[in-house]
């Protein structure tokens, strides 16, 4: 079992950056593949970016494909998102997801993360 808290929300303006973070208290975190998911007022839940058990295979959402970069460090229990280049579509509840696999690749279904953090608020003004 895996629990997970993010941080790093808030609010900045369009064109700008934040760092989420998400911590993992697991003493198998090593083992875990990552995503990180975002769902904004009125709208589904939908992929954001994941990477695989050593950070070595990542995948985006094409809405954040070049802006966005996720990472993990295993040795600090910890996951993180970079964000640049925020636009207002950006906005939403972002949330980080584990699932224990140690295959090479990364996870786009949601359904696929059995743990899940409580998400922290992301807000973009213009």
């Amino acid at each position: 079992q895996v629990q997970l808290a993010e941080s790093g929300g808030g609010l900045v303006q369009a064109g700008g950056s934040l760092r989420l973070s998400c911590a993992a208290s697991s003493h198998t975190f090593s083992t875990y593949a990552m995503g990180w998911f975002r769902r904004a007022p009125g709208r589904e839940r939908e992929f954001v970016a994941a990477t695989n058990w050593n950070g070595g295979s990542s995948g985006y959402a094409d809405s954040v494909k070049g802006r966005f970069t996720i990472s993990k460090d295993n040795a600090k229990n910890m996951v993180f998102l970079q964000m640049n280049s925020l636009k207002t579509e950006d906005t939403a509840v972002y949330s980080c997801a584990a699932r224990r696999s140690t295959s090479s690749g990364w996870h786009r279904n949601s359904d696929e993360y059995p743990h899940w953090g409580q998400g922290t608020q992301v807000t973009v003004s213009s």
